[in-house]
């Protein structure tokens, strides 16, 4: 079992990172808030959890031990997977998450792409009591992420942002109309916020 791999990032998109582990690199998928936690650092650790199947191996990376909580809690509801628990961790922080749950905000919840009513209820249900444990301060964690590099290009905002976006399971054609109205409002928005806002839009 692999607790966390530490070393080297080769190479970082929205949705997945690649780490050189002494000349090994592995192919971690990754949230929208750990790829905020790692932009822009040249050696990272993210803590990992494995998901094994007959017709894949994937690695499941995230820049601190609550977020990999949150995301091992969310994939023990019934009907909620490993792409949707990250999609949901996309979507919004881990305090925000954890805030919405015990409010039992299931209104919020259901805006992410592909959440419905009932699944919303069986988060809320079978999480309720088990976030707390969690110890997360949802007036501290909830704020923004950190905003790219001012250099970074229109284009390249747009091209990484729909690139993360199919990775997520969304078609490229809307996808990438969602992406360029973004853009064409907030011209300097960073990818991560153009993603989050796309993830309400899609």
């Amino acid at each position: 079992m692999i607790e966390y791999l530490k070393g080297t990032l080769a190479d970082l998109t929205p949705a997945l990172a690649v780490i050189d582990c002494n000349g090994v690199g592995y192919g971690v998928n990754i949230s929208l808030n750990t790829f905020s936690g790692i932009q822009g650092k040249e050696s990272v650790k993210l803590w990992i959890t494995e998901s094994i199947r007959e017709d894949a191996y994937q690695l499941w990376g995230f820049s601190t031990k609550v977020e990999r909580e949150l995301f091992l809690l969310l994939t023990s509801v019934s009907g909620i997977g490993a792409a949707m628990a990250r999609m949901i961790l996309s979507a919004m922080t881990p305090a925000e998450l954890c805030n919405i749950i015990s409010e039992g905000n299931d209104k919020m919840l259901k805006q992410v792409k592909g959440i419905g009513p009932k699944a919303a209820q069986r988060i809320i249900v079978d999480l309720k009591d088990k976030i707390g444990a969690l110890g997360v301060d949802a007036a501290a964690g909830g704020g923004s992420m950190p905003s790219a590099q001012s250099s970074v290009l229109n284009t390249e905002v747009q091209n990484e942002a729909v690139s993360a976006l199919t990775m997520l399971g969304f078609s490229p054609a809307p996808t990438h109309k969602v992406v360029q109205q973004i853009l064409r409002e907030e011209p300097d928005a960073p990818v991560e916020k153009v993603i989050k806002l796309a993830l309400k839009m899609l």
